[in-house]
């Protein structure tokens, strides 16, 4: 079985750390033949500076980092997981935010899964 490409990466749970996710984001991408410039590029950028932002401000606890993973899916799409160390504290749709908005505007499919002992993943599919 051939395991789909992927690139993961542990980020501090701070503001640079969200940003530098982003920019590795389209760094990785390019480097897997995506347009820069292209509208899955930026839909993926968006995506996971929102997801990042979230886990700073809403799944951060002291000394713990969060965990950005890009995996290939078949057919070309690419599938987004942020991953953070308070499984408490899950994602909803608020009229306070508009993160979860852009999420869902911008992905095919997104979620929730629990990330053993204790933290969580959000997801999101994006497809070009």
């Amino acid at each position: 079985m051939v395991q789909a490409p992927q690139f993961t990466q542990l980020l501090s749970a701070t503001r640079r750390g969200a940003r530098l996710g982003r920019l590795l984001t389209v760094e990785q991408l390019v480097a897997w033949g995506w347009f820069r410039d292209g509208d899955a590029t930026r839909a993926a950028a968006l995506v996971v500076a929102e997801l990042a932002s979230n886990a700073v401000r809403h799944g951060r606890l002291e000394g713990r980092g969060f965990r950005l993973a890009l995996v290939r899916l078949p057919g070309g799409g690419l599938r987004v997981e942020v991953t953070d160390p308070r499984g408490e504290c899950l994602p909803v749709r608020s009229e306070d935010g508009l993160g979860l908005v852009v999420v869902d505007a911008l992905t095919a499919d997104w979620g929730v899964r629990p990330f053993p002992p204790s933290g969580k993943t959000v997801w999101g599919e994006i497809v070009p």
